[in-house]
C-alpha cells in the first residue's frame, strides 16, 4: 500500500557521498526535526528527470527554503556513485542533497516502486514529490505517468508551502 498524506516514513537507509566517501544515512538522518521537500526520480540523468524535474526543483529552490524547507532531497534508484555524478552536473549551487535508494528498499517501503523492467530499467522508483515534517508526509504528489513532471515539480510543492 502507497504511503499516505499524515503517514510517518518507515525507517530506511539511504547512501550519500561525502567528502568522506559514501555514508549511509537512516530516515531519521535526513527527515528528522526537520521540514524537507523530497523530490523522487525514476533515474539519474533519464530525458525527463534530468531535462525537467531538476530544472523545476533547481529554479524553485530559494522560494522553497525562504518558505520555511530545511532540506530539499532528491531519491532515486541509482548508486551514490551515480547520485554523486548527477549532482556534480546539475547542482551548481549546493542546494540539495541526493540519496541513493541502490536496492530501491525506501520505495518498496513506501509503496512507490515501478517496475521499467520491460524499459531494461528493473525496478525504480515512481516520480513523486512530497513535504515531509519530522519524518511525517504533509503533501504527496504522485505522477500518474513516469515520463511527465505535471504535478511533482518544484513549481508544485513551491504553491503548496
Amino acid at each position: 500500500m502507497a504511503i499516505q498524506v499524515g503517514d510517518k516514513l518507515p525507517d530506511a537507509k539511504f547512501r550519500v557521498m561525502t567528502a568522506d566517501g559514501v555514508q549511509v544515512k537512516s530516515t531519521d538522518d535526513i527527515f528528522g526535526g526537520k521540514k524537507v521537500a523530497l523530490f523522487a526520480v525514476p533515474g539519474a540523468y533519464t530525458g525527463t528527470c534530468h531535462k525537467m524535474h531538476l530544472p523545476s526543483i533547481f529554479l524553485n529552490a530559494y522560494a522553497m527554503k525562504d518558505k520555511g524547507v530545511n532540506t530539499i532531497a532528491i531519491v532515486s534508484v541509482n548508486d551514490a556513485f551515480v547520485m554523486n555524478a548527477w549532482k556534480r552536473d546539475t547542482d551548481q549551487r549546493d542546494e540539495a542533497i541526493f540519496l541513493a535508494d541502490g536496492n530501491a528498499d525506501f520505495a518498496k517501503a513506501i509503496g512507490m516502486e515501478l517496475d521499467a523492467s520491460g524499459n531494461g530499467l528493473g525496478i525504480r522508483s515512481k516520480r513523486y514529490s512530497m513535504l515531509v515534517e519530522n519524518g511525517v508526509v504533509k503533501k504527496l504528489n504522485l505522477e500518474a505517468m513516469p515520463g511527465k513532471v505535471e504535478v511533482s515539480g518544484g513549481d508544485t510543492l513551491l504553491g503548496q508551502l
